[in-house]
């Protein structure tokens, strides 16, 4: 796969509520604590109103830090769920909470991560003012009512607004995890985390889009597996069906059936699909076009843009200018 800088640390306060969803909160952390033996750089705070909050399974938590006087630059924030937001959200803990987000976060330093109802605390703060956003599909009414000026979206997994991140129910916070470590660590680590988890990588209609590098990913078959790493650890190069199966140990003809059953496209629409993100990376570093189309495996520019209209909206060069 294509190198990745190493990423900076970043750390990511885990604010726990009293009555907090467990899966909702540990689904996500998880996730950012196994990013962090693939090449990750995340540390996790847990902090809260209450020093001992009490969560949907009785599971005991203790000494649990409390929330900071400020925030340094480049942290997240993280609000998990609660077991029944009506009733936890009017509780002297979550007032405490909205005020201290009020007082701390600033969007122009800090990222916002909110899982299911985690949103409803970010709304009572203002901080989805202005905002694309979303939460558990039997809360969205309730948002967009309790938060008039934020834009609430149906029927989506994740929503990214600049700095602010929300996601649906419980699990949908996974999916999130999976986005903010592809985007701060590289595809690489978040791919590599999916797999270990045993989770699906999911996109649903206009939801953010999920790396290139992760898409089509979202199957258990083994050999499609291992044909996608060989193709992501060397893009550019021009891999043969023939080559790839036998790697794989499988004939020419049943690896091509079974990339287009699991991964939903052909061979050569993967790889011509890793090399375009490629040659996006480097437009956005200011490259040229002909440069981008060489150092991604097109043989010219001209390659390149036949190939990008399949799966880019806008022109290479548009691209480069916006960038």
């Amino acid at each position: 796969m294509a190198q990745w800088p190493t990423p900076p640390e970043i750390e990511i306060y885990c604010v726990l509520q009293p009555r907090f969803l467990l899966l909702d909160f540990a689904g996500a952390a998880e996730a950012f604590r196994l990013a962090n033996d693939y090449g990750g750089r995340f540390r996790l705070r847990y902090v809260g109103p209450d020093a001992a909050p009490a969560n949907s399974l009785g599971l005991p938590i203790h000494t649990i830090d409390p929330l900071p006087d400020s925030l340094p630059e480049g942290a997240w924030v993280m609000l998990s769920g609660v077991t029944e937001s009506a009733k936890d959200y009017t509780l002297p803990a979550a007032k405490t909470t909205r005020d201290w987000l009020k007082r701390t976060f600033r969007p122009n330093q800090h990222t916002l991560v909110c899982v299911c109802s985690g949103a409803l605390l970010a709304g009572m703060a203002g901080l989805l003012d202005g905002r694309r956003c979303t939460t558990h599909h039997t809360l969205t009414a309730r948002l967009a009512q309790q938060s008039p000026k934020a834009d609430v979206l149906e029927n989506r997994i994740f929503v990214e607004d600049g700095p602010i991140h929300t996601s649906a129910g419980v699990t949908a916070g996974v999916d999130l995890a999976l986005h903010l470590i592809a985007r701060h660590a590289g595809p690489a680590v978040a791919l590599a985390v999916a797999r270990e988890m045993v989770v699906y990588l999911r996109r649903e209609g206009n939801d953010a889009q999920l790396s290139p590098w992760l898409a089509n990913r979202n199957h258990l078959h083994p050999a499609v597996h291992r044909a996608q790493d060989l193709i992501a650890q060397d893009p550019q190069r021009h891999w043969p069906v023939s080559e790839l199966a036998e790697r794989v140990h499988v004939s020419p003809r049943h690896l091509a059936r079974l990339f287009a059953q699991h991964a939903g496209l052909s061979i050569i629409d993967y790889q011509h699909r890793l090399r375009v993100a490629l040659a996006r990376e480097r437009l956005e570093r200011g490259e040229s076009v002909e440069c981008a189309a060489q150092q991604a495996g097109f043989g010219s520019a001209r390659s390149l843009r036949r190939v990008w209209q399949k799966f880019e909206h806008l022109s290479p060069g548009a691209v480069r200018t916006r960038a």
